[in-house]
């Protein structure tokens, strides 16, 4: 089958399964399967009624849904609207996740670590290891090991990279330095995540996201400020295919 073929095999398997869920969304219940990646369901801006009715469609159509940003009053919301419903809270990162029977993510293999530099940025990585938990792989993590105090990060690296590792997440707030430190010492590939944290001109990520962006250390990636969905989903598929390639895995379908 040739890749146009394969396309339009999967985009009519996308179009057969879009059903809108109330006046004012059209969920993606076909993501996972066509990209590796579930869908999250970004709760922080989404009227309550419009949320719960998103919810209710991933849980019968996926027996999951995995929502993000969710505020306090949103997470009680759905932890009382779903009786049965098995409910994680993820409080620091903000994010639920509601599985029905048959909703556990599918364990696919990979690595991957997770640094922040700081407690304030934990809000954000602890957002990447939840998506990258939902793709099926393990993950490690090391809070409070940034620049400040760069003594505190060797013996966190050092274990994480004994264990064998597939790629990094380092989140840091302001002036972003972590990461590109991280990158230099490093042989995996470093998701840099800059994090909406620090003080004055710059304070609300700018100053970490320009700084790994301008980074000197070969190897790392940057994706955008507090991020944390984003660069959880790319470590995960890295981390998959590394499995993938080690054996771990037969397939990543």
């Amino acid at each position: 089958m040739d890749a146009l073929t394969e396309l339009v095999r999967v985009a009519g398997r996308a179009l057969d399964d879009v059903v809108p869920a109330g006046p004012y969304a059209r969920p993606d219940y076909t993501r996972a399967e066509r990209t590796g990646i579930p869908e999250v369901i970004l709760a922080e801006t989404k009227a309550d009624d419009d949320l719960v009715r998103i919810v209710e469609g991933f849980l019968d159509r996926r027996a999951r849904a995995i929502v993000s940003r969710a505020r306090p009053e949103q997470r009680a919301l759905l932890q009382v609207g779903f009786p049965g419903v098995a409910y994680e809270e993820y409080g620091r990162g903000r994010t639920v996740v509601l599985r029905r029977s048959g909703g556990d993510a599918p364990p696919t293999g990979g690595d991957v670590g997770i640094l922040a530099a700081g407690t304030s940025d934990l809000p954000i990585a602890e957002e990447a290891a939840v998506i990258v938990r939902e793709m099926g792989c393990r993950v490690t993590t090391a809070y409070d090991v940034g620049v400040a105090g760069i003594h505190r990060l060797v013996e966190p690296l050092r274990a994480m990279t004994a264990g064998g590792l597939d790629v990094l997440i380092v989140a840091a707030g302001m002036d972003g330095a972590l990461p590109s430190v991280v990158a230099g010492l490093v042989a995996v590939p470093v998701i840099g995540l800059p994090v909406s944290v620090g003080y004055g001109l710059g304070g609300q990520g700018v100053a970490a996201l320009m700084s790994m962006l301008q980074t000197c250390a070969p190897g790392l990636a940057v994706v955008n400020i507090d991020n944390g969905v984003g660069a959880g989903a790319t470590a995960g598929l890295i981390a998959r295919r590394a499995a993938l390639a080690r054996g771990e895995i037969a397939t990543l379908a």
